[in-house]
């Protein structure tokens, strides 16, 4: 899965009622994560499209994805792992399927396409 993919995901899987306190723990703990990102780059009006993506994904999901690809959400490690344990506390059958993976390593981020069938590989840094 992409890593964008991932996040997205997450967020919209842990606003579920059938959420667990651990599961929420996580999901919050990633919304506050990416809200603390928006703000490190001046964009704290992003945070308030993370909050209606709660209410209305399909209408905000296209605009959320710009703003988090443009703050670099998508190639940093701390949120994809969280997104990650979030889906696999969601999901443990397709979290142990792989359905989540996505690695990151060295500046690249690797991820397996839904359908496991191969990997992305984004390159990104001063190198890039």
């Amino acid at each position: 899965m992409e890593p964008i993919s991932l996040i997205l995901t997450a967020l919209v899987a842990g606003t579920a009622k059938t959420a667990g306190d651990v599961a929420q723990d996580a999901y919050n703990g990633l919304k506050a994560l990416i809200k603390r990102k928006f703000e490190s780059q001046g964009k704290s009006d992003s945070a308030t499209i993370l909050d209606k993506y709660e209410q209305k994904p399909e209408k905000t999901k296209a605009l959320l994805e710009d703003e988090l690809t443009e703050v670099g959400a998508d190639k940093d490690e701390e949120i994809i792992k969280l997104a990650q344990k979030l889906m696999e506390q969601l999901n443990p059958q397709e979290a142990a399927e792989g359905k989540f993976n996505v690695q990151i390593s060295g500046g690249t981020v690797q991820g397996l396409t839904q359908q496991n069938t191969g990997t992305i590989t984004q390159n990104y840094g001063k190198d890039a």
